[in-house]
């Protein structure tokens, strides 16, 4: 039976005739096989321990194991010897430099009549093969999205200044439908990952159950195969769109075959076609992006007959979650200490932010966003700003002051006029005449604070002679009206203005004191 064999088909058909009586002349010119062929069957029929009608019931591959069994390896020695090293082999082969031609070659000084090197290298691919299957997922409409970033970039032209700007690209695919999405952005730093992210979900219409990302920084802080640690900005956006997150095993690039294989074919059908093509801005690359994804979508895929967007459309989309009212803000967390002036200072900003006076010295806990400043203590948010990224800037809420602080700040002409109205009319025209003073506001101020604490502490009426004769003599300083009362000179009687010289002639005129010369 040398040379091809014979197709179970035609064994079947050989014995057939034989079973009808036929000779083995007869059987080999309707079969257009050789007499020799025939007498070799037949003698394997007559060694078998199965009857010629039960090997006509078997199916062609168990046929074919009666017939053509072969020289199983297992039965070898070298076999055996080889098995017996496999361990060995395989834990070399982790180690830097170590290659199969050097394992070969240690294999046949150990053993030299063993398996020449392409037997050797034969074996070895079986068996590490076998030690690790590979499983078909199944995946569920709706359920999973896989992310990743791509490893080669794209880049635009900076139109100002001539320079190649290199742009990250983002892919995620859904892997029920393989429905697929890419956006370039600067880096993969976390701002621009949940970016591209919330992009993706917009454009798929909805929220997938579970979100699959790479082990990449942006999205874990540190792998592992059973508890990776997810960055805290990602796990807030999984909250703010009802999902979570679950990232893939680390180095474990069959988990994530279809984001992998996405990436791959975006190389072809996004890369590629754009090789030739300059882009001076980052939008206008990404709406070529979106274009070439968009016939990625539409193209049929093989074997099958429909293509990702049509099963994406029919299956999975109405399964999705429902997209947020409010777009996502990245939070920040700090852990800061109210300083003596009731503010805490956020270094990002240069900038502070006040706290009640009541936690001043204490540690509060600090969540902001790009436009709000939030302040926690002891689990009950205590102040909110907006925030301000003047450098050295204060942002100060009246409320959250003491009220000496508070009094301080309050103070303009208006609310000493208006204190000194509800005290009396004197008063407050005497702090009119305080404000007409060409003088610094801050010593008005102070004026004002200091007969305000004189009318609080003296007699309404010996007050209010002190003020008039204030008025009166054109001096509405603080000292003025202290030393009055001090002086109890309001219950003296008013001098009277002295009366003139009367007329005389003993007066030198102007023309004495402008001559040159005097004369007597």
């Amino acid at each position: 039976m040398a040379g091809n064999p014979k197709s179970m088909s035609q064994i079947k058909q050989l014995l057939q005739l034989h079973q009808q009586g036929k000779s083995i002349k007869f059987i080999a010119r309707s079969l257009a096989i050789s007499k020799n062929t025939v007498k070799a069957y037949l003698a394997k029929v007559l060694t078998s321990e199965i009857d010629v009608h039960a090997l006509l019931k078997l199916d062609d591959p168990i046929l074919e194991g009666e017939f053509h069994a072969g020289n199983p390896a297992y039965k070898d020695e070298r076999y055996e010897h080889f098995i017996s090293k496999l361990d060995y082999f395989a834990k070399e082969l982790h180690r830097k430099g170590v290659t199969r031609m050097l394992l070969w070659e240690e294999y046949r000084q150990d053993y030299p009549q063993g398996y020449g090197h392409s037997q050797f290298s034969f074996h070895l691919s079986q068996q590490l093969v076998a030690r690790k299957p590979s499983m078909v997922l199944q995946h569920t409409a709706g359920e999973k999205l896989f992310i990743d970033f791509a490893g080669a970039k794209l880049s635009y032209i900076d139109i100002g200044t001539g320079q190649v700007i290199y742009c990250q690209v983002f892919v995620a695919c859904l892997p029920y439908s393989d429905y697929s999405f890419a956006l370039a952005v600067r880096s993969q730093c976390v701002e621009d990952f949940l970016y591209a992210l919330g992009c993706c979900l917009h454009e798929f219409g909805g929220v997938p159950q579970v979100l699959v990302p790479d082990n990449l920084k942006s999205a874990i802080i540190k792998a592992s195969i059973y508890e990776p640690d997810v960055n805290h900005a990602l796990e807030d956006f999984a909250n703010h769109y009802s999902t979570t997150v679950i990232p893939a095993r680390a180095r474990k690039p069959k988990d994530k075959a279809l984001v992998e294989n996405q990436v791959k074919m975006i190389y072809t059908r996004v890369y590629a076609k754009l090789r030739s093509q300059q882009f001076f801005d980052l939008v206008s690359l990404n709406k070529a992006i979106r274009e070439k994804i968009r016939d990625h979508n539409q193209t049929r895929m093989q074997q099958k007959p429909y293509c990702r967007e049509e099963r994406f459309l029919a299956d999975e989309r109405h399964l999705l979650g429902p997209l947020p009212e409010e777009s996502f803000e990245l939070k920040y967390y700090r852990e800061l200490k109210v300083a003596k002036n009731n503010h805490i200072y956020l270094t990002q900003d240069k900038h502070y932010y006040s706290v009640p006076y009541t936690f001043i010295g204490s540690q509060v806990k600090v969540i902001y966003t790009r436009t709000l400043v939030r302040i926690y203590a002891k689990g009950t948010q205590i102040a909110l700003h907006i925030r301000d990224y003047r450098q050295g800037g204060y942002t100060t809420d009246k409320e959250h002051l003491c009220s000496h602080h508070q009094h301080y700040l309050d103070r303009s002409p208006h609310y000493y006029l208006q204190k000194a109205n509800e005290k009396s009319e004197t008063l407050y025209h005497l702090i009119q005449l305080v404000f007409e003073q060409q003088r610094h506001p801050e010593q008005l101020y102070k004026t004002c604070d200091g007969l305000l604490s004189l009318q609080r502490k003296t007699d309404p009426d010996i007050f209010r002679k002190a003020c008039l004769m204030a008025i009166e003599h054109k001096n509405v300083s603080y000292k003025f009206i202290l030393n009055i009362l001090k002086n109890k000179m309001t219950g003296q009687q008013e001098t009277k203005p002295e009366q003139p010289l009367p007329n005389h002639v003993n007066i030198r005129g102007k023309e004495y004191y402008s001559q040159s010369t005097l004369k007597f």
